[in-house]
């Protein structure tokens, strides 16, 4: 499955993939594509032999996987790992995600401690968080609405690129992009589907989505 999905990513126009630090996993998947390779990690040592593999950046996140155990990430220890993942690999560009279970304003504040620790790039979540009382583009909306706040509100405190992460579509993703993130980042909906041509017609609906906002300009009437 993560073959099909890197290999529709590329496909699709995306501007890097996301896999699990494992250095196995790295070579598999620089075999395939010649999108850059970022690796995901709540343990920093697990960082070190993948980018030894050829990974180009780093993350500290994918903290949803852990929220259905029991498991939360508060901001103390999300800035310990970046300090530890920092100390191992000082060269690497290194994202972080700032947790949405903290209040907007905690994650404000993490955002910048976590720029101060030495995070090349912010990212949100939210996803998970917000269950949508409507169907259609309306619930699309509401899924999304954590992570586009925690965009729009960290990307005006800190000056690293912000990748706006979780429960986006291509409705919301120019969404995040006015709100000041400079990327998004999309999983389930594209690495839940079974055919590899609906993954590269999701990543190019989203890589459209997001070519139109920037092409858009503003009257004042």
């Amino acid at each position: 499955n993560v073959s099909n999905v890197v290999k529709a990513a590329q496909q699709g126009g995306a501007t890097f993939v996301d896999i699990a630090a494992n250095a196995e996993l790295v070579r598999r998947v620089r075999s395939l594509i010649d999108l850059p390779i970022c690796v995901s990690a709540v343990e920093p040592e697990q960082f070190v032999s993948a980018v030894d593999a050829g990974a180009d950046l780093i993350e500290i996140g994918n903290f949803d996987a852990f929220y259905a155990q029991g498991r939360r990430f508060e901001g103390p220890e999300v800035l310990a790992l970046t300090r530890r993942s920092r100390e191992l690999l000082p060269e690497i560009t290194l994202s972080v995600t700032v947790p949405h279970i903290l209040t907007l304003d905690a994650q404000v504040n993490l955002a910048e401690a976590l720029v101060a620790a030495g995070a090349d790039i912010i990212q949100t979540e939210g996803g998970t968080s917000s269950t949508p009382a409507h169907a259609g583009t309306l619930g699309l909306i509401e899924k999304a609405a954590p992570t586009l706040a925690a965009a729009h509100a960290i990307s005006h405190a800190v000056s690293v690129p912000v990748l706006c992460a979780s429960g986006l579509s291509d409705v919301t993703a120019p969404m995040a992009l006015a709100a000041g993130a400079a990327g998004v980042g999309v999983g389930s909906a594209v690495n839940k589907l079974d055919s590899s041509l609906a993954m590269v017609a999701v990543v190019r609906r989203l890589v459209a989505s997001m070519q139109a906002v920037s092409m858009t300009e503003v009257a004042a009437r």
